[in-house]
């Protein structure tokens, strides 16, 4: 972001005009940290929040209903047998919210669902992280789009 803010100021405008954004593929207490801090920078008002099982983002067109408690690994830790700092740590499903209650970021911490949706046709990738990752991606542009 400029050091002056202007990015997130942009951000934030467009994400209270109705945008929505998807944080996805980061994993650890550093980059948790880092990332914290630049949303602080958008939102210095709104905490982030974590999302319950009941969320309506979980049950936009498909029924998720215990999604929180599911991490989508990174494809490289899969394929190295799950040996990987990427497969560390608890998933968490965080977000920011509008004053209204709509969610504006989606955080997947400790996961990387874009990695799923990459890998989905590769017999190694796990078939049901897979489908459960694209499942949440419809639910994902749904929400966005209805929200």
């Amino acid at each position: 972001m400029a050091a002056d803010g202007r990015a997130g100021r942009g951000l934030r405008e467009y994400l209270l005009r109705g945008g929505f954004i998807f944080c996805d593929s980061f994993f650890g207490e550093r980059n948790w940290a880092v990332f914290e801090e630049s949303l602080k920078r958008v939102f210095p008002d709104r905490p982030i929040i974590d999302l319950k099982d009941d969320h309506p983002i979980f049950h936009a067109v498909f029924d998720l209903p215990e999604m929180t408690k599911v991490q989508i690994p990174n494809a490289n830790a899969v394929f190295r047998g799950g040996r990987s700092f990427m497969n560390s740590g608890v998933p968490r499903w965080r977000g920011v919210e509008d004053a209204d209650g709509r969610l504006l970021v989606l955080i997947a911490f400790n996961n990387d669902v874009a990695d799923a949706w990459q890998w989905a046709d590769d017999p190694r990738y796990p078939a049901e992280l897979a489908n459960l990752a694209l499942r949440l991606g419809a639910n994902v542009a749904m929400y966005a789009m209805t929200h």
